[in-house]
């Protein structure tokens, strides 16, 4: 099965996916497993953490089971695993699950950054793919732009002051009564509906700002659907939506393409959960064609969160001589630089 390929069995559950995986040199996926919530927490309009732990403490360890499938734990090189940012008993019960593997097996352990991890997730689809490169990062807990010198060598230069993309989809979603999850609901109904009908404010902060700001979209269509509301009217959702979209994408891609022009970076990725929508992925392709730059967006299985992507980033991790000790911790709010 190794053929002196470096195995690593990935871990990741900082959310609502109770995910495992094995990749072989941090590029080749030989197995990538997800055990979804979105039921469980739909009846809820979102995730309920205490919930989401106790059904990740029920699935993680035939998750990795079936991921390892015929591979043996001597066959594996490490065991990485999500130490954050995240819900923290969500991330607690990753870290406890692949601690017990590493122990047991005798196997060196890697904590990854989740969104090291999101970065790490082109890689697997494209073999071509070296740093450096700029990634757009966009999520439901996450809207960055990252300068990758190295895969060891990240820096954000660009994040949001409040919510992330993917928190005013959500909400969004929820004005507009779709339902969980917002993201893929909002972009569906946006397809059938007019995204100049009506307007939706860009934030842009202040001049050459790479920081973004989506409370201000959210809240603009929270109160143009109660205006209309209050006055008897039901505005068409489908415009609503398309409006709100292209609002929000109007920002991810100016902030995204100015920042492309001052690093000099001539290839881009966009990963994270958002980075599955379809207008988005669209505007990029237009943008990044208009000025000569490569364009990487994983396919969506392997942008909404994943293993793959843990074992990616712990590859590269462990070869660069990273290893965590059997204290290491969960950390809601990690830090990437």
């Amino acid at each position: 099965m190794k053929d002196g390929k470096t195995l690593v069995l990935g871990i990741e559950t900082s959310c609502d996916e109770t995910a495992a995986a094995v990749v072989a040199d941090g590029r080749e996926i030989i197995s990538n497993v997800i055990a979804s919530q979105i039921d469980v927490h739909r009846v809820f309009g979102g995730v309920v953490p205490e919930i989401a732990s106790r059904h990740h403490l029920i699935a993680v360890n035939e998750i990795a089971a079936e991921a390892m499938g015929e591979i043996s734990p001597a066959e594996i090189d490490a065991v990485a695993v999500t130490e954050g940012p995240g819900l923290v008993g969500a991330v607690l019960i990753g870290i406890a699950t692949a601690k017990s593997y590493a122990y047991a097996w005798g196997k060196p352990l890697v904590g990854v950054h989740h969104i090291r991890g999101h970065i790490c997730a082109a890689l697997l689809e494209t073999k071509e793919l070296e740093p450096p490169f700029l990634s757009l990062v966009v999520s439901g807990g996450h809207t960055s732009i990252v300068d990758v010198a190295g895969i060891g060598e990240m820096t954000v230069i660009g994040s949001t002051r409040d919510d992330a993309a993917g928190e005013a989809y959500d909400k969004v979603a929820h004005v507009l009564g779709l339902g969980y999850p917002g993201g893929p609901l909002v972009d569906e109904l946006a397809r059938s509906g007019d995204p100049d009908a009506i307007a939706f404010k860009r934030v842009m902060l202040e001049a050459g700002s790479l920081d973004f700001s989506f409370s201000g979209i959210k809240t603009g269509v929270m109160n143009f659907m109660n205006t209309e509301r209050q006055a008897g009217r039901e505005p068409n959702a489908a415009d609503v939506a398309a409006g709100f979209q292209q609002s929000v994408i109007d920002v991810l891609t100016a902030k995204t393409m100015m920042a492309l022009e001052r690093t000099g970076r001539k290839n881009l990725t966009v990963c994270g959960g958002v980075a599955a929508n379809s207008a988005l992925r669209a505007r990029m392709k237009k943008a990044c064609e208009e000025k000569g730059i490569g364009l990487y967006i994983p396919s969506p299985i392997l942008c909404t969160d994943n293993a793959a992507m843990i074992a990616s980033a712990g590859y590269f991790a462990f070869e660069a001589g990273e290893r965590a000790d059997l204290y290491l911790d969960a950390h809601a709010a990690l830090e990437l630089d």
